[in-house]
């Protein structure tokens, strides 16, 4: 596991240089919030980061629902039982195996995959501008139906989960970018992914932190030219 901070937060990568897949530990006063879970055997490694930062995770936030994000939750919540686990109102859904989709959504199929044997369920549902501590909820859906991105009002970073990725090259969600064109097998809507990736910049972050890839700083630019590829693509 490779670990690198930026102001308040901790990107935690595995498979840096095959599959990268990142969580990340918000620093607060009274101790870390874990944003999503990565794969099953991450567990080790995130609840050793945080003895290394010298703080407890005292909340679990998922950005979505799929198993690359709640993998090692259930090992994580068996150390940590205590610790609420917050999801969108949307996923929590979807991490109950149920993909259904709303009469005013996006008529396809939820793509990716949700652990069947996931025991663990969301202590708290999450709307839109719901606070986390330092964090404010943003829905983002298109990924998933539910998924959410998280800002820090410290800083103005923000945690997007996959509705954006920098491995391979910046895209929106549902951009198949061909050396890591994973998180866009795995995205539901692309129109919806588009929409929401408007709404992220719109908080004109200072920081970009993503499922898959490296923090950018100061993104507002390449996000802006990520959506203006994708939208020639739709076309």
């Amino acid at each position: 596991m490779r670990m690198i901070k930026k102001g308040f937060l901790y990107q935690m990568t595995f498979m840096a240089k095959v599959f990268p897949v990142n969580c990340y530990l918000v620093e607060e006063e009274d101790g870390l919030t874990l944003v999503d879970a990565a794969l099953g055997f991450c567990a080790k490694g995130i609840l050793q980061a945080a003895e290394r930062i010298g703080k407890p995770i005292t909340k679990i936030v998922l950005t979505h629902a799929h198993e690359d994000h709640v993998g090692a939750l259930d090992l994580i919540k068996e150390t940590l039982p205590e610790a609420p686990v917050y999801i969108s109102a949307r996923d929590n859904r979807l991490m109950s195996g149920d993909r259904s989709l709303d009469q005013h959504e996006d008529q396809t199929p939820i793509k990716g995959g949700v652990p069947k044997k996931l025991k663990t369920r969301a202590t708290i549902v999450l709307n839109e501008g719901d606070q986390v501590g330092s964090l404010t909820a943003i829905a983002s859906p298109g990924h998933t139906p539910g998924s959410m991105s998280f800002v820090d009002n410290r800083t103005k970073a923000l945690i997007a989960g996959d509705a954006f990725q920098t491995r391979g090259g910046i895209a929106v969600a549902g951009d198949i970018k061909p050396l890591f064109p994973f998180p866009a097998f795995g995205t539901w809507s692309k129109k919806t992914a588009l929409m929401s990736a408007k709404k992220l910049v719109g908080a004109e972050p200072s920081l970009l932190a993503v499922g898959h890839g490296e923090m950018v700083e100061n993104p507002v630019g390449i996000m802006e030219q990520a959506i203006i590829n994708f939208e020639q693509k739709l076309k």
